[in-house]
């Protein structure tokens, strides 16, 4: 989901709804933080995350080690 510098301009965390093919966002904000490692992720490079769980994953390896540990 692209993002104006409007939607963005509520500075801080996040909060979206994933879904499985992109995610909403409920509450501006410039980044999420990753479930496994805390790593802040900018909404820009977000790529990885669960829509079962509702979470964001830094990288590939994240969302695996996540996943192996359900």
């Amino acid at each position: 989901m692209l993002m104006s510098s409007r939607d963005r301009s509520g500075g801080g965390e996040a909060r979206l709804h994933y879904g499985p093919n992109g995610f909403r966002v409920l509450r501006a904000g410039t980044h999420v933080f990753c479930a496994v490692s805390g790593q802040a992720i900018p909404l820009e490079e977000l790529r990885y995350w669960s829509v079962h769980h509702q979470e964001a994953y830094a990288s590939a390896e994240m969302a695996t080690k996540r996943m192996a540990g359900e």
